[in-house]
C-alpha cells in the first residue's frame, strides 16, 4: 500500500494522519479555513491519483465554524476528487446539514456517488469504513 510518506504529503496538511490500515484521519481544531480545506483536499487529490482507496475518517468533534465561502471551496474541492467513503463522528445538528447539503450537491453535479456516514463513536466509523473497504476490493477482484 502507497502510504503518506512515500506520496510526500506528510507536511502537505497538519490535519491529516495516514493510520497504518489505509484510512486518513482528519481532525480539525478550531476554525475550518480556505486554506485548511485546499491543503486537506490536495492530500486526498494526492492519494487518490495514487490508486489506493480513499476512505475518511473525520473527527468533528472539536471543529469550530465554517464560513459561506469556506463551504463554497469545500464543494469546489469535493467535485474534483474521488472519495471512496466519509466517516463523520461528532458532528452536530448543522454541521450534519451542511455536509449532507454539500454531498447531495456534489453527487448531483458529478453523478458519482459520496458514501458518508455521521456517527456517534470512533470504532463504529472504523468499523463503517474497513467494511467499504472490503467491499470496494471485492468490486476490483484480486490485486495482482
Amino acid at each position: 500500500m502507497v502510504g503518506m510518506s512515500d506520496l510526500g504529503l506528510n507536511q502537505a496538511s497538519p490535519d491529516v494522519r495516514d493510520d497504518p490500515d489505509g484510512i486518513l484521519r482528519v481532525v480539525i481544531h478550531g476554525e475550518v479555513t480556505e486554506d485548511r480545506v485546499r491543503a486537506i483536499f490536495g492530500v486526498f487529490r494526492r492519494v487518490a491519483e495514487s490508486g489506493r482507496d480513499l476512505l475518511v475518517l473525520a473527527d468533528t468533534r472539536h471543529t469550530g465554524p465554517v464560513s459561506a465561502s469556506t463551504r463554497k471551496v469545500v464543494t469546489e474541492e469535493m467535485r474534483g476528487v474521488r472519495i471512496d467513503a466519509v466517516a463523520i463522528i461528532g458532528a452536530s445538528y448543522s454541521l450534519r446539514v451542511v455536509v449532507t447539503l454539500l454531498a447531495k450537491g456534489v453527487q448531483m453535479l458529478t453523478g458519482r456517488p459520496y458514501p458518508q456516514q455521521f456517527f456517534d463513536t470512533e470504532g463504529e466509523a472504523h468499523t463503517w469504513l474497513l467494511g467499504r473497504r472490503d467491499a470496494l476490493r471485492a468490486g476490483r477482484g484480486p490485486v495482482a
